[in-house]
């Protein structure tokens, strides 16, 4: 079998690799050229796999017909970019957090949401998938999708991963912020390493109906049948309550970051760890986007923590999406990027200061072919992706198939644009 793919537009922002004026880039002839837990510190990431086991913060894990782990994505654990400050993704964790600590308080008069933003990024795969109810057959699971260290462990796909261990310490409402990994295609929106924040609370009943009038007689639970609006556990005003809270924490949230007279809408979705789920958009200058996901908590999962006698409900959202649409950032590797003239753009007096992201480079992409056979039946596009972002690194932008077709004389096609944020680009042979 044979593909036709296409790079896309490349970019290099990294100032201590920063190419020359003038960049030979090899490749194949083409006629187109155109904050409660420490955080884990990036001089203590990762090192290579090496022999049988993976190094990583201080432990080594022993490799197995899972590990498929790449050392450019182990060069990335323990970056923490979430947690640098005056870097987008830490301004966007910032305003959340200042948001939930002024609007939400205990008894006490102190913030009622505890936040974690330094939680170790390896988690078991029992954290990850089983204690989220996610089905052994289900396709988020599979290899070609996930980085493993080994069958046990992995680097933790979504910030869900913690939800179980949160609950079961007793807590009742937090907020879970880290980077997460996941093999995706090569694009300006997805990178292999994105950050994430998970948002958890849970009602007593007491604390969900004593707002409510003639509420005494209300209950949380009853036996009954699951339908597209409940779970067969949870009484209807249970749930309507519930998700009424969560759309009002959401909607605030998302007005005070974007500003007032912000659009909202929720759209019906499916995940295994909520029910009823939404998807929350957004209408901003003029075009609705999707900014997280959330719903209320399958009981189930609340009830293996410790917590039965607790309703709640959970959402997250990623860092780089708001960011890149309230800072107008176009292409997600710029979040990686240790150019100067990128992270002074969002230096100020305060976290919500205004910022519009300006250019670095106006050059030109550059393209190139290349041609290839297949390996063999256990091709996986994102086995293919890793490789590119482990030769490649951030110079590539984009990779898109442009054709698909199988023939015993032809190989595998793909085309590459290269370009650089801040030199011209020219093409060269050694």
């Amino acid at each position: 079998m044979a593909m036709l793919w296409k790079f896309m537009r490349v970019a290099k922002y990294s100032k201590t690799t920063a190419l020359s004026s003038k960049v030979k880039v090899r490749g194949i002839p083409t006629h187109s050229r155109h904050s409660s837990s420490k955080s884990v510190p990036s001089d203590f990431g990762a090192s290579a796999p090496c022999s049988n086991t993976v190094e990583l913060l201080g432990k080594s894990y022993p490799q197995d017909d899972y590990t498929n782990v790449t050392e450019k994505i182990l060069s990335k654990v323990g970056k923490n970019l979430h947690n640098r400050k005056h870097h987008p993704l830490w301004l966007i964790k910032e305003q959340v957090k200042e948001h939930f600590y002024k609007h939400y308080l205990g008894r006490r008069g102190t913030p009622l949401f505890s936040v974690y933003d330094g939680l170790s990024p390896v988690v078991t795969v029992q954290q990850n998938f089983d204690s989220l109810l996610i089905p052994q057959n289900h396709a988020s699971r599979r290899k070609e999708d996930n980085y493993y260290l080994n069958r046990d462990h992995m680097l933790r796909a979504h910030t869900s991963a913690h939800q179980w261990d949160l609950i079961h310490s007793g807590l009742d409402a937090f907020l879970a912020v880290g980077d997460v990994y996941r093999r995706d295609t090569i694009d300006s929106t997805h990178y292999p390493v994105f950050h994430q924040m998970e948002g958890v609370r849970l009602f007593s009943c007491h604390e969900l109906f004593s707002s409510i009038k003639d509420g005494e007689g209300l209950q949380l639970f009853e036996q009954g049948h699951r339908t597209a609006h409940k779970q067969e556990c949870h009484t209807m005003e249970a749930v309507r309550l519930v998700e009424f809270n969560l759309k009002q924490v959401l909607t605030k949230l998302m007005t005070h970051i974007f500003g007032d007279g912000l659009q909202v809408r929720w759209v019906d979705c499916y995940f295994p760890f909520t029910h009823p789920s939404f998807e929350m958009e957004i209408n901003f200058q003029g075009e609705w986007m999707e900014v997280l996901g959330c719903g209320v908590m399958e009981q189930q999962l609340v009830n293996s923590a410790g917590a039965q006698d607790k309703i709640g409900w959970a959402f997250g959202l990623g860092l780089e999406r708001l960011a890149m649409i309230l800072y107008d950032i176009p292409d997600i590797r710029l979040f990686w990027s240790e150019d100067e003239r990128f992270l002074k753009q969002f230096i100020g007096p305060h976290i919500w200061q205004k910022v519009k992201f300006q250019p670095l480079s106006r050059y030109p992409p550059l393209i190139n072919d290349i041609s290839f056979w297949l390996p063999s039946e256990t091709y996986s596009q994102n086995d293919f992706y890793d490789l590119v972002r482990t030769i490649g690194g951030d110079l590539i932008e984009k990779v898109v198939l442009l054709d698909e077709f199988a023939h015993p004389n032809f190989p595998l096609v793909l085309k590459f644009w290269y370009s650089d944020d801040t030199n011209a680009l020219c093409s060269g042979f050694d």
